[in-house]
């Protein structure tokens, strides 16, 4: 059984097709078919249901297909750690992050990482929380900035910062001209807020749950700059995290903080429990770690 052989394979059950298959890895569909056509061979199993030109798994072939998807991470994953061990400072960090850290967070973390390792290079995967934490747990990346840190059993986390939750609000709405405001001043107020299945989401509903009322949700927008505009154009006051306006305020709307209560979620890293970081991807923990203890402004 050779790599190229299993690559092949995995190539041909992602697409279903053996000539889209043969056109995406640049070789003929006859080498194709024949690679396929050995591993079935060697196996004594057929690995696919053939429908003219389009394939389909079999149950055989589905289960095949999971531990090959493993066991070619681990063989990535082992020729990175090798070539790491002799450089880490020109190893790839790949990390995972939500979309309220893309604009400030981990561009800042990144930008001052390189400046003290030039040659580390980054793959990046925006995603939504719950989707972030199954990337770790499966593989698909080692490491996951995100908020708050999971209390999950199966990944390994570290705070690295808390910050406020704050209100945008239109200055046509009076609330603008407030130093403060509490969450209860909110619950005759029109809100914008993040999709369901986003974990702020339910963080800020949750907040005003607890304080005796279900906030008036007047339009959802799909990311953090959705929001701003909605408050922008005074269709809604939004909550956000105060670190997606360090850099401005939208335009028309006055950031307010909150009190009583004070609204905070932590921000920090999760790795998994049963793997161990390559070393380009340790050092970019431990200068995450370094980075933020030293309270670096965000």
């Amino acid at each position: 059984m050779e790599l190229r052989q299993l690559k092949y394979f995995m190539e041909v059950a992602k697409r279903e097709h053996m000539t889209e298959a043969a056109e995406a890895l640049h070789v003929a569909q006859s080498a194709v078919s024949r690679q396929i056509g050995n591993l079935e061979d060697e196996l004594g199993v057929d690995l696919f249901i053939r429908q003219g030109r389009r394939v389909k798994l079999t149950p055989l072939g589905r289960i095949f297909l999971e531990r090959t998807t493993e066991a070619i991470k681990l063989i990535e994953s082992a020729t990175r750690e090798v070539e790491e061990h002799l450089e880490p400072e020109k190893g790839t960090v790949r990390i995972t992050f939500p979309i309220s850290m893309a604009a400030y967070t981990l561009p800042t973390a990144i930008s001052r990482f390189r400046e003290k390792y030039p040659l580390a290079k980054f793959q990046l995967k925006q995603g939504i929380y719950y989707d972030l934490i199954e990337d770790v747990i499966n593989g698909e990346y080692n490491m996951a900035l995100l908020a708050p840190v999971p209390e999950d059993e199966r990944v390994n986390g570290y705070t690295l910062f808390s910050e406020e939750v704050v209100a945008i609000v239109p200055n046509n709405n009076p609330l603008s001209n407030n130093k403060v405001l509490t969450l209860k001043q909110l619950e005759h107020e029109q809100i914008v807020v993040l999709p369901e299945g986003m974990y702020f989401r339910e963080l800020v509903i949750k907040a005003c749950i607890d304080q005796g009322f279900y906030p008036k949700i007047s339009f959802e927008g799909d990311d953090v700059d959705a929001l701003k505009g909605l408050a922008s154009a005074g269709l809604g006051i939004t909550l956000l995290p105060e670190v997606t306006v360090v850099d401005n305020i939208p335009h028309n709307t006055t950031k307010v903080r909150i009190r009583n209560p004070k609204l905070v979620r932590t921000v920090g890293i999760i790795t998994p429990k049963e793997r161990q970081l390559l070393p380009t991807e340790r050092l970019f923990f431990e200068f995450l770690k370094e980075f933020f203890e030293n309270k670096v402004n965000l």
